[in-house]
């Protein structure tokens, strides 16, 4: 993915770019619950989290759509948000089993994630359906986690970028404040597999999300937007990622069940000294 950025601004000169402002971009950590747990597991999660240094980061949790309120009353950690893992772009209306933005906004739930892999692959979301919800999302003030990913036989073939350019186009058409976006890098392939990018495939592919960004966008926006990355990270492998210039932080899954979550989240919080 070698085209040249609008302007004048070249792949090289946008990697410049994202290392003089890299310690501007304030480290991202989000866990993904997705559909586990019970009130005692998440009072368990919450006191871990409770009791965690968080500091100098941004760490927001995603549980279950029941869960939304309990755990947002079981939080006391205020360096610690809540998201939920989907919206529909419906404020309300008939229909069935969805969450209504207008909801998060009046349970005070600040973050979503929008377009997770399985959002698209088990449940057939497409990427004309993510425009409509990140610009309700963005309606609403809401804080968006946009993923994006591609499926091994598409890295295999060489078109990675291919894939994640048509999703943040479908986005991009529906976002139009992007100090309130994180994007989520989650190669398809390594989600829940215990495969996972090495930082060398994940550095390489955030660069050219930043690329994309500075080009279809606005260099100042490509160099300001978190790209965060997800796909069996945990506490071992994260530090060898977090180093990495592009990328600043991580969207988790499984690892977010357990203690190892803040594993990751201390080695994004020690990445800080070496970034700035």
């Amino acid at each position: 993915y070698q085209r040249r950025v609008r302007g004048s601004i070249c792949l090289g000169e946008m990697k410049r770019k994202s290392t003089d402002t890299m310690a501007t971009r304030t480290p991202f950590v989000g866990g993904n619950w997705k559909m586990n747990g019970s009130l005692e597991s998440c009072q368990t999660l919450c006191t871990m989290l409770n009791e965690g240094a968080v500091d100098g980061i941004d760490v927001v949790v995603a549980p279950a759509t029941l869960h939304l309120l309990a755990v947002k009353n079981m939080i006391t950690n205020e360096g610690v948000a809540i998201a939920a893992q989907n919206i529909h772009c419906e404020g309300k209306g008939a229909f069935t089993g969805e969450t209504s933005p207008d909801m998060l906004v009046d349970a005070a739930i600040p973050w979503t994630l929008l377009g997770h892999s399985e959002r698209r692959h088990v449940f057939g979301e497409t990427d004309e359906l993510m425009a409509k919800k990140a610009a309700a999302g963005q309606e609403r003030g809401l804080g968006l986690i946009l993923c994006i990913g591609e499926q091994q036989e598409e890295r295999n073939s060489n078109k990675t970028m291919d894939v994640c350019a048509a999703q943040l186009e479908a986005f991009r058409s529906g976002v139009s404040d992007w100090s309130k976006v994180v994007i989520a890098y989650e190669p398809v392939w390594a989600i829940g597999t215990g495969l996972v990018a090495t930082p060398e495939i994940a550095q390489d592919t955030h660069a050219q999300i930043r690329q994309w960004l500075a080009e279809n966008v606005s260099p100042e926006v490509a160099a300001a937007t978190r790209i965060i990355y997800g796909g069996s990270a945990n506490g071992e492998n994260s530090a060898g990622l977090i180093s990495r210039p592009d990328i600043d932080g991580f969207l988790v899954g499984g690892a977010s069940l357990k203690p190892d979550f803040m594993k990751i989240v201390g080695n994004t919080r020690e990445s800080l000294k070496s970034k700035l």
